[in-house]
């Protein structure tokens, strides 16, 4: 096969997933006008048009939806071909791709990988900050980070992170002002801030457990953010009660800065969890990333 085809076909792999030209440019780091050009390019060579375009998007043709799914298991098994002769370099090399939400890249990940890039400078990481459930097969992450609850049973799950509880806290000088729930309904009442996550749509309702039972309350109120930091600066700013991983709020309630409430109905549940497909062959790099990241 010529090389123009492989490199074509590439381009149209990732065109047909993304269904977009600009955004398949854009993780190509060519123009979109490079792209459109190699897909006609290869719709010639091929004699058959493979996708239909319009103003507002692009879809398979029967033809491409077929080249689609025949060729593009066999590009990725190239590119892990490709991985793992890497490995037979003295040091660990490639680049390995993650998957995350905010909290686990900056708490989890981060602090523990940061040692893996300063020892081996041949590994290129990429975190990927995403509150969805990826599909890290098709979106081709070699891994994804989410607690354990939600993981799919067909995936290799690590824990990498202890058990949590989501704890409603505020300020002492807002509670003193606002008083204190001594129930999850009574915050209905109160002044909270909420969290929006583009892969829910809504906003997210606040979790608690009685007798083993979880049940949610959904809280209104002045501020609502898409990240959990902005969420926490305007906690300690003393602008609501906040629902936010107990972890994450550690220091501020031992210094008093934040009082928890509501402590009862917090019950623990699986943390951060790496995971990756059971087929999944690690390349050198990739292990390192997962003894770094592994419980002692």
């Amino acid at each position: 096969m010529a090389k123009h085809y492989l490199d074509d076909l590439s381009v149209f792999v990732l065109v047909g997933k993304e269904g977009n030209f600009t955004r398949a440019a854009a993780k190509l780091g060519v123009s979109t006008s490079s792209v459109s050009n190699t897909i006609r390019a290869l719709e010639e060579r091929l004699g058959v048009r493979l996708l239909t375009r319009t103003t507002r998007s692009v879809t398979r043709t029967e033809a491409g939806e077929r080249l689609l799914q025949s060729i593009a298991p066999l590009l990725d098994k190239i590119d892990h071909e490709i991985s793992v002769v890497g490995e037979l370099r003295d040091k660990p090399s490639g680049t390995v791709r993650i998957t995350s939400d905010e909290l686990a890249a900056k708490e989890v990940l981060w602090p523990k990988l940061l040692p893996v890039l300063q020892a081996y400078p041949d590994i290129t990481l990429e975190i990927v900050i995403d509150y969805s459930l990826k599909d890290i097969v098709a979106e081709r992450f070699d891994a994804g980070v989410r607690t354990g609850g939600i993981i799919d049973a067909d995936m290799i799950a690590l824990p990498i992170g202890p058990p949590m509880r989501m704890v409603t806290v505020a300020t002492p000088e807002f509670i003193a002002a606002h008083g204190a729930p001594s129930h999850p309904d009574e915050l209905m009442q109160q002044r909270c801030i909420n969290l929006r996550l583009a892969t829910h749509g809504g906003l997210y309702p606040w979790e608690f457990s009685e007798a083993g039972q979880d049940f949610y309350v959904r809280v209104k109120g002045p501020l609502i953010f898409n990240s959990v930091y902005q969420i926490l600066d305007a906690a300690l700013a003393g602008a609501g009660y906040a629902q936010l991983p107990d972890f994450q709020v550690e220091k501020h309630l031992q210094s008093g800065a934040l009082v928890e409430v509501l402590s009862d109905w917090a019950e623990p549940f699986e943390g951060f969890h790496l995971y990756y497909p059971s087929r999944h062959q690690p390349t050198a790099a990739f292990r390192k990333v997962i003894e770094a990241l592994r419980l002692e």
